[in-house]
């Protein structure tokens, strides 16, 4: 029969405690502690919920040293985050979901800083090569990511935020940039608009390539003139963005639409605008993707779509949960897309 889990002699003792220190206060075997913990479902559900209170009130926190060494698993996941983006946020969104789709597995996140400029496999061979966690999440997926190459011939389970052109099938999670690009266009062309302007992400990116077929289709579909900015991209600082913006409306033909890819870019451009003596929605208007509500409190407002990035990282954290659990990688896959039939509409006053 298990003690009052109220006693209060395991916060007492001032040490750590441990699975034999709640089979002492519980009157439960060690090995059903353990396995209660576990969620095992072939102890009662009374007994693991006693075992539960009984952990939360001790303050128990599993041994993950020792669960290593007896179980070869982590119980970490961890995030190869790109430290710079487009979207405001990012990380919060993105961290929200994962941590909601772990919530009760007993899985820890661990955040590792992915640069892209620099070595991208070495994170990678550091996880491998010492054990750090049991599945890898990454953003910034290249057409032929190094990453997605190394975790495919360790078959160490992954999910990436973008797809490769890889033949091997691998577990990712996408959004559909082709067709946001296609339906800025149509939404720009459609106020009247007749060059419009984009700037893309490096090339090695696999939604670059998306967001350039979408772009290109569209404008050369509608017959108007266009422009794919140079010497910046995506990634380029603010300063040398809203730059080559300014350059670009002091040529004799400046743009009068703007696809703009992320909240920062969006941003940059608006103020760009400005500095140039452009009006928003007489002289230009801008059609931008988000992930934050940041343009609902900016005024002239503008026509946004939203990407569900709190959606992204609980889709493939369940994903990589399934994939750790032995499922095969060949239907792990989703793709993303914003209702584009019900946009965020915003009227441009100027």
């Amino acid at each position: 029969m298990s003690r009052d889990i109220t006693d209060h002699s395991l916060t007492q003792t001032g040490e750590k405690p441990t699975l034999r220190s709640l089979a002492e206060v519980t009157g439960f075997s060690v090995a059903t502690i353990s396995r209660a913990l576990a969620d095992d479902p072939r102890i009662a559900a009374k007994t693991r919920a006693t075992v539960a209170q009984a952990a939360l009130a001790a303050g128990y926190v599993p041994d993950r040293a020792a669960r290593r060494l007896r179980t070869g698993r982590t119980q970490v996941v961890i995030l190869l985050l790109n430290t710079e983006h487009e979207f405001l946020g990012f990380t919060h969104e993105f961290l929200t979901g994962m941590t909601e789709a772990l919530r009760g597995t007993g899985f820890s996140v661990n955040v590792v800083p992915d640069h892209v400029g620099e070595d991208r496999l070495a994170p990678v061979r550091n996880i491998l090569r010492n054990q750090l966690a049991d599945g890898i999440l990454f953003t910034r997926t290249e057409a032929f990511d190094p990453r997605v190459r190394m975790l495919l011939e360790a078959d160490f389970p992954f999910v990436s935020h973008g797809r490769t052109e890889f033949t091997t099938p691998h577990p990712y999670v996408d959004f559909d940039n082709e067709t946001f690009a296609r339906t800025a266009v149509e939404r720009l062309v459609a106020k009247g608009r007749t060059r419009l302007s984009l700037i893309l992400p490096e090339d090695r990116f696999t939604f670059t390539q998306h967001l350039r077929y979408g772009f290109l289709s569209a404008v050369r579909a509608a017959g108007v003139d266009y422009e794919i900015v140079s010497g910046v991209t995506l990634d380029s600082p603010s300063a040398d963005i809203a730059k080559a913006t300014r350059e670009s409306r002091a040529s004799a033909t400046p743009p009068d639409g703007y696809v703009c890819v992320g909240e920062v870019t969006a941003l940059v451009t608006l103020s760009a605008l400005t500095d140039s003596g452009a009006v928003l929605g007489r002289d230009a208007d801008i059609f931008a993707k988000r992930a934050s509500p940041i343009f609902d409190n900016i005024r002239p407002k503008i026509e946004t779509v939203h990407e569900d990035l709190r959606e992204t990282g609980h889709i493939m954290t369940k994903m990589l949960l399934r994939r750790m659990a032995g499922e095969k990688p060949d239907g792990l896959t989703h793709m993303l897309s914003s209702d584009f039939d019900s946009l965020h509409h915003e009227d441009t006053q100027g």
